[in-house]
């Protein structure tokens, strides 16, 4: 048998349990993109942000809580057509500071990481909403500590973690500063302000909802890094 017959055979044989690899189509190429995936991210916690500000801004115009100057009513931009964007900002950069922080911090968020917990969370916080503009109360000092257990106890159920405890109060009260410049020159004002220009309850629905964007955009981070590594392991 000629060497050349012996080396085509042992090539045959040698290739017979291998397989090549998958090709790497520019699907799973933008998919695992970090840069890319962020900007994904981002954009959906945006998305939440304004949907959730239409509803509840929506909610507390409605019942009076907040008044608009009549002339921004008026116009084609109703309800303040800053809100929502603002929100929109607002609610991306909380989405994507949380995972961040937790990973900074080697404390990885592993309480309650599904989706339908992340679900329930969205509906207690609306129902926060929902009770700081619908439910009476004797006085704004019982609203104020009753909507204070509910968003601590929402961070307790849904959240548990010291990092989010944390950004949530920070955040919290610079988001009150800001509402407190705002109401200050006249942007808009609240009905029967009883901490300096705003309502007292206002930091418990900040903080209750810097808990619940951060919720979502710590699923979405852990869903962006198992839908990565199972592409990996398919490559």
């Amino acid at each position: 048998m000629s060497d050349s017959a012996i080396t085509s055979r042992h090539q045959q044989w040698s290739g017979v349990g291998q397989t090549q690899p998958p090709l790497r189509g520019p699907y799973i190429s933008v998919i695992t993109n970090r840069t890319t995936n962020l900007v994904i991210r981002g954009a959906m916690l945006f998305s939440v942000g304004v949907f959730l500000a239409l509803v509840l801004n929506l909610l507390q115009v409605q019942r009076n809580v907040t008044l608009f100057p009549p002339d921004v009513i008026s116009s084609i931009f109703s309800s303040a057509w800053w809100v929502p964007p603002c929100c929109g900002m607002a609610s991306a950069m909380i989405g994507l500071l949380y995972p961040c922080i937790d990973r900074h911090l080697g404390e990885p968020h592993k309480f309650k990481r599904e989706w339908s917990s992340v679900m329930r969370c969205v509906a207690v916080f609306v129902g926060i909403n929902h009770a700081s503009a619908k439910v009476d109360f004797a006085n704004n000092i019982q609203l104020s500590l009753t909507l204070a257990a509910l968003s601590i106890g929402l961070w307790w159920t849904f959240d548990r973690s010291r990092s989010g405890f944390g950004l949530g109060i920070s955040i919290a009260l610079l988001a009150t500063l800001a509402t407190q410049l705002l109401v200050y020159n006249g942007v808009f004002q609240y009905t029967s302000p009883d901490f300096l220009y705003i309502r007292s309850w206002l930091p418990c629905i900040f903080f209750a909802g810097v808990i619940t964007m951060g919720n979502i955009g710590r699923q979405l981070a852990l869903y962006e890094y198992k839908f990565i590594q199972e592409k990996t392991h398919q490559d």
